[in-house]
């Protein structure tokens, strides 16, 4: 029992908790949302933090509040869906780079080799720029940033896996090739793909807000936290919570992530 509270209660143990918390968040924010996000009213411009908008109002007199948890909703809804494809396409590949013989081997090393010699935050920029500033475009480019480095892990884990004796077994009893892949090889990594995609995710929610606040993420007035940073800019000085709050959010839910990852970390001596 005390091995259980030590858990919950460990750096790891409270990011899991913190990262249940935003997501709930997240997937409720038509419903904790105490505003439309997208409703201004010019008489409440610029507002302080008061009962009626407990984390002020912008330039237009929208809540901050209500923009902020929309605004994780797409940020880490955005972070999450593009992490998820870079994994899958690493999986596909490092797998095929491992397992695969002869010239198929050695063309799936080249495609991994030419990933990786792409600057990553260069690719970003463009498939958002080609895609018009949208949040498809940005996805998609963060997606096609990040596989390689999924590649050249998930290629590594799967040959050390390849070379287990019940693997082995598998292969001498005649099982396809699929069923080899996803019921004795993929399973042995789990945890050091559960690490990676937290520390990753928190650098694509970086990545994210980042490129939106150079305009390439969801166009206004998507309330997405990289462009509540941009707008709030040229009101700093009177209005500092415009640019706290998307920033302090940005900041814990990678952190979070971060200690999530950790956690994973620990139990496969690092990724």
């Amino acid at each position: 029992m005390k091995k259980y509270w030590d858990l919950i209660f460990s750096p790891g143990g409270l990011g899991l908790m913190f990262c249940l918390f935003f997501g709930i968040t997240a997937i409720g924010a038509p419903y904790l949302a105490p505003r439309d996000p997208l409703a201004g009213d010019l008489v409440c411009r610029l507002k302080a933090p008061c009962p009626a908008y407990p984390l002020g109002t912008d330039q237009l007199g929208r809540c901050v509040l209500s923009r902020m948890i929309w605004g994780l909703r797409l940020s880490l809804g955005g972070a999450l869906v593009a992490s998820g494809l870079a994994v899958a396409i690493g999986a596909a590949i490092g797998v095929g780079a491992a397992l695969a013989k002869g010239w198929t081997q050695i063309l799936f090393r080249g495609v991994i080799d030419m990933g990786l010699a792409m600057p990553g935050l260069v690719l970003a920029i463009v498939f958002a720029g080609l895609a018009g500033g949208s949040m498809q475009g940005l996805i998609m480019g963060l997606a096609a940033a990040n596989w390689p480095w999924w590649a050249r892990l998930i290629r590594g884990l799967a040959l050390s896996a390849a070379h287990k004796e019940f693997v082995l077994a598998g292969r001498a009893a005649g099982l396809k090739p699929l069923r080899l892949v996803f019921a004795y090889i993929l399973p042995q990594f789990k945890n050091p793909i559960l690490a990676g995609a937290s520390l990753k995710t928190g650098r694509m929610i970086l990545a994210f807000a980042g490129l939106s606040y150079l305009g390439l993420g969801p166009p206004p007035p998507a309330p997405e936290l990289g462009r509540m940073l941009q707008e709030a800019g040229i009101y700093m000085d009177r209005a500092p919570w415009l640019v706290f709050v998307p920033g302090v959010a940005i900041t814990l839910v990678v952190t979070v992530l971060n200690m999530v990852g950790k956690l994973f970390q620990k139990e496969v001596g690092g990724v």
